[in-house]
């Protein structure tokens, strides 16, 4: 099927059984909500547990087969994406529901709606609909790929929902986190056991033993939490406290993706070891002790002291599940001043002209913060991530998403050094 191509709603095509990346896009510009791809794997038309729901903030199923690939924004256009494997989803799963969510409006205000499917290997397109004129929907199911005949077939569905992501989700037996919805106090009382019971007679010696008692429940899985907070250029910063984040480990995951496939590369950058991007962390302390955590000079840090910020490792492949990870001990929060997220391009590129890549600040407790970088226009081979402020006992989270060039003979690190006034003095180093 072309690019041109376009099925109407109802209809369905033969797709490959083999690695699919689906694209949700739609045209961005002033009072355009944002939206969110995700994806449900049914059996017998519902989940079989919450882990069968992929979204943002269960970014990968268990099996491998379908896992969400984050935002870029290029040209006037926001793209969300999803992969779904065919060939590794599990016997059981008979249908790929595909689905987007609209957050802060409805999808009456996102123009140019469409989903597009092509094979991940070769970048043909395979499918593509464009979604009908909606009104006051908040989630579409715009398509599914379901198995036929020993293969898979995708139909453009096209079907909207007023009660957004939760409604959606809910729909096909997904269990939604609803703190706001606690039991009245008469209802919790009633569920009180009393406090004086009858003492129950002693058994005579000669009675048989009782049956052990039957073993504990297994614990219930905990629902599903569909809160999370988006930084963009017209909100670009959030308070830490105010979503809960103030104790626990806060981890900051970066992944990326190319923009354009060039021959011979996988899919991804890193697919064969040719890019390799370095997550960084300047930070100063309150007792005036400023450093660096990267992987360069093996500087990883130490979450259980100072700095009380600590380098996963070094991944290079950009994937979603694992990507770069950094981790910050909240519990620790009032020793920091400032810290600095930021990234470098170590090998295998001099820009981030073809990377587009999502950021996500995961507190332990409390709603994910998550943006994409803007699209770099600049030959810049370091960016300024997040800015997290000490403000008096609580953290603010300020989206940077800068890009920098250095001089000639500056390090990147030294660029971001001077561009945010951090004062330190850099000595060449190796990983």
């Amino acid at each position: 099927m072309g690019a041109d191509m376009t099925m109407s709603k109802g209809s369905n095509t033969q797709v490959p059984t083999t690695a699919l990346r689906v694209e949700l896009g739609w045209r961005s510009g002033p009072g355009v909500p944002d939206a969110d791809a995700s994806a449900l794997l049914l059996s017998a038309g519902k989940v079989r547990s919450d882990g069968d729901f992929v979204f943002y903030n269960q970014p990968a199923h268990s099996s491998g087969a379908v896992r969400h690939e984050g935002k870029r924004a290029a040209g006037g256009r926001v793209t969300d994406t999803l992969l779904a494997d065919l060939a590794r989803v599990e016997d059981g799963i008979e249908r790929i529901v595909l689905a987007a969510s609209a957050d802060g409006g409805t999808f009456g205000q996102v123009p140019d709606l469409y989903i597009q499917v092509t094979d991940a290997a070769t970048g043909q397109v395979v499918a593509r609909f464009d979604s009908p004129g909606a009104t006051v929907e908040t989630a579409f199911v715009l398509g599914e790929l379901y198995r036929r005949q020993g293969g898979w077939k995708f139909r453009a569905v096209g079907q909207g929902y007023s009660s957004g992501l939760e409604g959606l989700a809910t729909d096909f037996g997904i269990t939604v986190d609803e703190p706001q919805h606690t039991a009245p106090p008469a209802a919790a009382a009633r569920a009180t056991p009393p406090t004086r019971a009858a003492a129950a007679p002693a058994p005579p010696a000669s009675a048989v033993p009782a049956p052990a008692p039957p073993p504990p429940p297994a614990p219930a899985a905990q629902p599903v939490r569909l809160s999370k907070v988006t930084l963009t250029k017209a909100a670009p910063s959030v308070s830490l406290a105010k979503q809960g984040g103030t104790s626990g480990a806060l981890r900051v995951n970066l992944n990326w993706q190319m923009r354009k496939q060039l021959p011979g590369w996988g899919s991804r950058w890193g697919g064969h070891g040719e890019v390799d991007l370095d997550l960084c962390a300047l930070y100063e302390l309150t007792d005036g002790r400023k450093g660096v955590v990267q992987a360069l000079g093996n500087a990883f840090g130490s979450l259980h002291r100072p700095p009380y910020i600590h380098l996963d490792g070094d991944d290079r492949t950009g994937a979603v599940a694992s990507g770069e990870n950094l981790t910050v001990n909240l519990d620790h929060k009032h020793d920091f001043r400032r810290i600095l997220v930021f990234v470098t391009i170590y090998e295998g590129a001099s820009s981030f002209a073809d990377l587009h890549a999502t950021v996500t600040l995961r507190p332990e407790h409390g709603a994910p913060i998550e943006f994409s970088l803007d699209e770099c226009t600049v030959a810049s081979p370091v960016c300024a991530l997040a800015l997290i402020t000490n403000t008096g006992g609580d953290l603010l989270v300020q989206r940077e998403a800068r890009y920098l060039v250095p001089e000639r003979g500056s390090s990147p690190q030294r660029t971001m050094d001077r561009a945010y006034g951090w004062g330190m003095n850099w000595t060449p180093g190796r990983k």
